[in-house]
């Protein structure tokens, strides 16, 4: 297994990129850093002849890999010990990310309880949206991540400038924004609508008052719409997706849509829906 990690790092070295001290052989993509930003990924598989590929978003730089020479096939004991160690590994990773769930629950609460209602911010006067459930912290326009559950899971910063970072080790996979009612008082007729960034979600709700749900990212449009899905088997849901030149805003509302069985709308022009609805504005008022 050292043979076949070391050779990996080797080509990826040959390729111009520095490997991560860690490989994980478990077959999935991992992302890892580059001169500090996550720019690095790759998929490193064991079974059988070892195979994987990686890349630096950055560079430019994809390259698939396979280990060179004769292999005879494994054993059933080398299969077997194979896969204890991949069970090992996977328990190993799941505690560790619980770990750092955890921890990020009681920052984000501790984080959330010194934090102030916003009543004005600079994000919120460029993207012309209220404040809505939102604090200020530190200068910071503080966004609330929920799970399922409605246990506070995470924060994002929102900085003057709009530049935005999520807490580190908070749950971001299944977890969302709400903006309007509450679960609690939506009925069967309500209309339910996903979106990507809360800035997003905020144009929407005030301009349609629907119960708004922002996911922060179209990579985790499908997993919100499946919980809320299950959540809310009788209501509308439509997925509100961003109009990208990559495709990937417009791919990822229509995966959302598939998944929870609900429709999905993209708006007319390159953006997402608050730069149409503040064009919208703009329009209105002679702008």
């Amino acid at each position: 297994m050292n043979n076949i990690i070391e050779s990996f790092k080797t080509a990826m070295l040959d390729a111009g990129i520095t490997p991560p001290d860690v490989i994980i052989t478990d077959g999935r993509l991992h992302r890892f850093k580059i001169d500090g930003k996550l720019n690095g990924a790759y998929v490193l598989h064991t079974d059988g002849r070892a195979a994987g590929y990686f890349e630096d978003y950055k560079q430019n730089i994809k390259q698939n890999w396979k280990l060179d020479g004769t292999f005879a096939p494994l054993t059933d004991a080398e299969k077997k010990a194979f896969v204890i160690e991949r069970k090992k590994q996977a328990l190993a990773r799941q505690a560790e990310e619980k770990a750092r769930h955890e921890t990020a629950v009681k920052k984000a609460a501790s984080i959330w309880a010194k934090a102030i209602p916003a009543l004005t911010h600079p994000y919120l006067t460029k993207k012309q949206v209220q404040a809505h459930t939102t604090r200020v912290h530190d200068g910071a326009l503080v966004v609330p991540l929920y799970d399922a559950s409605g246990l506070l899971v995470s924060l994002q910063f929102i900085n003057a400038d709009g530049g935005k970072r999520m807490m580190k080790g908070g749950k971001a996979q299944g977890s969302c924004c709400f903006i309007g009612a509450s679960h609690a008082v939506l009925n069967p007729r309500d209309k339910i609508l996903i979106c990507e960034g809360w800035a997003t979600g905020a144009s929407l709700f005030e301009a349609t008052g629907y119960f708004t749900i922002a996911a922060f990212s179209a990579g985790n449009l499908s997993a919100v719409a499946i919980q809320i899905r299950k959540q809310h088997p009788d209501n509308e849901i439509i997925i509100c997706g961003d109009n990208d030149v990559s495709g990937v805003g417009q791919q990822a509302a229509h995966d959302a849509a598939l998944a929870c069985n609900g429709r999905y709308v993209i708006p007319p022009e390159t953006g997402d829906f608050n730069d149409y609805h503040t064009a919208l504005q703009g329009s209105e008022h002679g702008e």
